[in-house]
């Protein structure tokens, strides 16, 4: 299988490119991972949307960088943050009386995705070969 595939599969579900290379055990804990602190962070209220230019207004521009790119790495979660997109579970930038805790758990959920997801493309490679 190309590896395109195999990243494609392993963003959208998390572990899935160690469910690929048959490592069930791995994979059972990548996704019960990221999917609990997606989850968690979903509960606390946390900010899963793209920050709209009006909450950018008046920050300076790195803060306004780190923003977005907060942004992005809740997207690495994969099937997850697609799951709560669909069912329009979505929370602007900042709201909610937890919503730093809750912001935290979803930038972790995408981090643990992206880990697993570059080691179970490794694991991929060297089983290619």
């Amino acid at each position: 299988m190309k590896s395109a595939a195999v990243a494609l599969f392993g963003w959208l579900v998390p572990g899935g490119a160690y469910l690929l290379g048959r490592r069930y055990v791995r994979f059972a804990l990548c996704l019960a991972l990221v999917s609990s602190a997606f989850g968690a962070g979903l509960a606390l209220h946390g900010a899963n949307l793209w920050p709209q230019p009006a909450e950018l207004q008046g920050l300076d521009g790195l803060t306004a960088l780190l923003a977005q790119a907060g942004a992005l790495t809740k997207a690495l979660a994969g099937g997850p943050y697609l799951l709560a997109r669909l069912l329009d579970y979505s929370v602007p930038y900042v709201t909610g009386p937890a919503h730093e805790y809750g912001t935290t758990l979803l930038l972790l959920a995408g981090l643990f995705n992206l880990l697993t997801l570059s080691d179970g493309l490794k694991l991929h490679r060297k089983e290619s070969k």
